[in-house]
């Protein structure tokens, strides 16, 4: 899963990226000016990877992985002309966006637009996707009527028109309505769409860095701003990123002592799992417990292709247990007793937290 951290220059983004990568990236009160892009890798935070290291005890443990991307702040007026091609490269790479929007008061970090105002700045960004997708969609339009001018292949036209026929339903909504990710798309069209860089189609996660606000009353100030695959979450920043440097057991005290549920960093992970519609299965052994990422409602012939392709091509059956099951049990061969694990087919639907052994052969 790979993320891009986009927002107005000085909206704190990096003091969002240092809380949810645990980074030290300086953060500056004013911005560079420079087309900057900084990548981490973490683990995803899952008890469960953790209670099943516990019981296996392997040479191994992997957690799933998120990439963040903090992007050089996207100042008023950039898509002009169109996203130059680097940044625009970096943010249509990302699975879904994190626009962080900076919600608090400070004298000594200017705010490029002179004042804070969430609703304003969330709307500045969304015009300059807006923008973006506008140019991509309308230049699309131009080749393929230019194409279709010149005749040719029978088979080749038809599908230019389709083609040409959905890049004008995405104008008429950018023009209308907004983003791209408010249209109702088949799957065939969202494969059509996938290569094209479109930044508005993207699930979108809004972080309001509210300062030392420990309140979600910021959240009423975007009003009725409603898209679907958009998630708003508040976040203070500062303290987030101070927590991220200390060591677990400190974290865990300072969390008890305030009657905070979670970090940050885990909400935004558990936020972002559900906009892009993705969960975990895992498997396990003295080897290595793992965890991998696959989308909602695949069937277990994908998910034997996520461990690899081998698994896919060959498959036979899927040796199959819930979490909970498991961890009821107490070991594998408990469960095997109880008859609690099962096998399952290529078109079984996996379901989040299943853990499986795949049977094949190639």
């Amino acid at each position: 899963m790979q993320i891009a951290i986009i927002g107005l220059p000085n909206s704190t983004k990096t003091t969002i990226f240092n809380a949810l990568t645990r980074g030290h990236l300086e953060t500056s009160a004013f911005s560079s000016g420079i087309f900057e892009v900084h990548t981490a890798v973490v683990d995803v935070p899952d008890p469960r990877v953790d209670k099943l290291s516990a019981m296996f005890k392997p040479r191994k443990t992997t957690y799933a992985k998120v990439t963040y991307a903090d992007i050089a702040g996207l100042a008023k007026g950039v898509s002009e002309g169109g996203l130059s091609g680097p940044l625009l490269n970096t943010i249509s790479q990302s699975d879904a966006l994190l626009h962080v929007v900076r919600a608090f008061e400070d004298p000594d970090v200017p705010h490029v637009e002179g004042s804070v105002n969430a609703l304003r700045d969330v709307e500045i960004v969304d015009g300059e996707l807006l923008l973006s997708d506008m140019i991509i969609v309308e230049r699309r339009i131009e080749r393929l009527e230019a194409q279709l001018k010149k005749g040719g292949d029978k088979l080749v036209r038809a599908a230019n028109e389709v083609e040409l026929a959905l890049m004008q339903r995405l104008r008429t909504h950018l023009d209308t309505v907004g983003p791209l990710r408010d249209m109702d798309l088949a799957l065939a069209e969202m494969k059509m769409l996938r290569n094209y860089g479109l930044l508005t189609l993207k699930p979108l996660l809004i972080v309001l860095n509210v300062g030392d606000n420990a309140t979600d009353d910021a959240i009423e100030r975007l009003g009725d701003y409603q898209h679907r695959s958009t998630t708003i979450a508040c976040l203070q920043g500062k303290l987030e990123m101070e927590l991220a440097q200390l060591p677990p057991e400190e974290v865990a005290e300072f969390l008890s002592e305030y009657n905070i549920e979670e970090l940050g960093l885990n909400r935004v992970i558990r936020f972002s799992y559900d906009l892009l519609g993705i969960h975990s299965f895992f498997t396990v052994g003295e080897d290595e417990v793992r965890a991998w990422t696959i989308p909602v409602g695949a069937p277990a012939v994908e998910a034997a292709g996520v461990i690899h392709s081998d698994l896919a091509r060959g498959f036979i059956r899927a040796e199959v247990i819930a979490y909970d099951d498991l961890i009821s049990a107490g070991s594998l061969p408990a469960a095997r007793q109880r008859g609690l694990l099962r096998l399952e087919g290529k078109e079984y639907t996996v379901q989040n937290g299943d853990i499986l052994n795949i049977r094949f052969n190639v």
